[in-house]
């Protein structure tokens, strides 16, 4: 069964740091790209920043440019998402999702397979 597993959410002050992983089972993650989205209550999922098979990164939004930072490990099957200088607005459940090979545009309907999500809250 093809699942991800998304972990290290959780609560953190204005300015702190979270990391975030994406754990893959059932597949490989060695030929998808990988997209973390988030979901702040009452609104829709917002794409945040998107992993090719072959390493590239893709901003899907400028809100976290220069804090948020992306990285696969497709030894363990996992991809990473690096959250710092985090704020208030950040709070959201975020998740992560695959599709074959390249970052799309960040539309939710063209990724295949979502994880659970993990609940991330920035508040002091």
């Amino acid at each position: 069964q093809l699942q991800l597993v998304e972990s290290g959410g959780g609560l953190v002050q204005p300015g702190g740091s979270l990391r975030l992983s994406c754990a893959a089972s059932g597949f490989t993650l060695d030929y998808y790209a990988i997209g973390w989205f988030r979901q702040a209550p009452g609104k829709e999922h917002e794409g945040v920043i998107c992993i090719s098979s072959s390493g590239g990164s893709t901003n899907y939004a400028d809100s976290v440019k220069g804090r948020f930072t992306i990285s696969r490990d497709n030894a363990k099957n996992t991809v990473y998402l690096q959250m710092n200088s985090l704020k208030p607005e950040d709070t959201a459940v975020y998740y992560c999702a695959a599709r074959r090979y390249y970052c799309s545009e960040s539309k939710p309907r063209l990724y295949d397979y979502w994880g659970q999500g993990t609940q991330v809250t920035v508040s002091s």
